[in-house]
């Protein structure tokens, strides 16, 4: 009987440390304060801002549950409902489903009946569902920054290299274009201003603007269908459009936009397939945001062009800061006068910066 126990206990046990190796920062025998949902641990920006997160909370003593949603709105959102359940103290949201309300009012609804802040971040959520809770904060960046910091760095890359970027010499840039997602308000700026931004800055200088690879396709851009903004789906994407137009039939594409560093990686790994951007003279210029180990690397060894700087530790910092405002029973933005905030809304952005290496 003893024994019997006694392998009953170790199964309990092997259970309970196979939960901490699918959840991140867990801490067993203890409930932690502090609960961060992730819309997707594959991210690489996310990567970032959940390691510097990590650090920050248990550099302040503050224990924490990271969750990866998976890329599954229902799943975060049953993740989210159950850590309340289990006495959560404060909620961090990494949100997936922005292209509506729905989600973040039912994660505000769950929170709210329960008394307890819950700090949005990232993936920004409407105003006024921020604004339906005084518990309520988002931290985040400045949506349009990032597509209009992206589109002045490829204007004036384009206006010191026209030449060369013209590989067929008919005077005018040809670019494909990679979108992250549908719906995600970062993915809409981003490949807006990209464009608009940049054209004008050639439109001024009398040159023609950009001109999208595909005549047939009206969007002028290609979306990754899962909304993962993967590395995968732009190499995809850019190996099928090189096997039309490339060198050999005297079309081939001469710039690469990309709403984040990941689908440049991918972009560029299919154009070293055709013998572009291996770190010699025969390179496309590609151009991504968030300013990833990863893309410093491509942009310091000559393989990409540049990037827009998204700031994971600052992000981090800040919501490690408003976590321990709100385990500490402060008001969520108490000491943060030295951010960014919007006037009439708890939203604080943390800045963009071009990166050139």
């Amino acid at each position: 009987m003893k024994r019997k126990r006694r392998t009953i206990s170790l199964l309990l046990a092997a259970v309970l440390a196979l939960q901490c190796l699918m959840l991140s920062g867990c801490a067993v025998g203890r409930d932690a304060d502090v609960h961060v949902f992730y819309y997707n641990y594959s991210d690489t920006y996310v990567t970032s801002v959940r390691a510097a997160l990590d650090a920050h909370l248990e550099s302040n003593g503050i224990s924490y549950q990271n969750y990866d949603g998976n890329n599954n709105q229902t799943t975060q959102t049953e993740q989210v409902k159950t850590a309340i359940t289990k006495g959560a103290r404060v909620i961090l949201v990494n949100l997936i489903n922005t292209g509506s309300a729905d989600a973040a009012n039912t994660v505000v609804a769950a929170a709210k009946g329960a008394g307890i802040p819950v700090i949005f971040f990232n993936r920004e959520v409407p105003d006024d569902v921020v604004k339906s809770y005084e518990k309520c904060a988002y931290v985040g960046t400045d949506a349009a920054e990032a597509g209009h910091l992206q589109g002045e760095m490829i204007g004036e890359y384009l206006m010191e290299n026209f030449e060369r970027a013209d590989l067929n010499g008919d005077g005018k840039i040809s670019y494909i274009l990679f979108k992250g997602e549908e719906g995600n308000n970062e993915a809409i700026f981003r490949t807006r201003y990209a464009v608009e931004d940049a054209n004008r800055i050639l439109v001024e200088a009398g040159k023609p603007p950009l001109s999208f690879y595909d005549a047939a396709n009206a969007s002028g851009y290609l979306v990754d269908q899962s909304g993962a903004w993967s590395a995968t789906a732009a190499n995809q994407y850019m190996t099928t459009a090189l096997a039309s137009h490339n060198d050999a039939n005297g079309n081939m594409i001469e710039l690469v936009i990309c709403n984040n560093d990941g689908m440049a990686e991918g972009a560029i790994t299919a154009l070293n397939t055709v013998g572009y951007n291996t770190g010699g003279e025969k390179r496309i210029p590609v151009f991504g945001v968030d300013a990833t180990d990863a893309a410093r690397n491509l942009i310091g060894g000559g393989k990409m062009a540049g990037t827009i700087k998204q700031d994971a530790q600052g992000m981090a910092q800040v919501l490690a800061a408003l976590s321990e405002n709100a385990v500490g029973g402060k008001g969520l933005l108490d000491g943060t006068d030295a951010y960014h905030k919007d006037e009439d809304v708890a939203k604080i952005r943390i800045p963009y910066e071009k990166y050139l290496g």
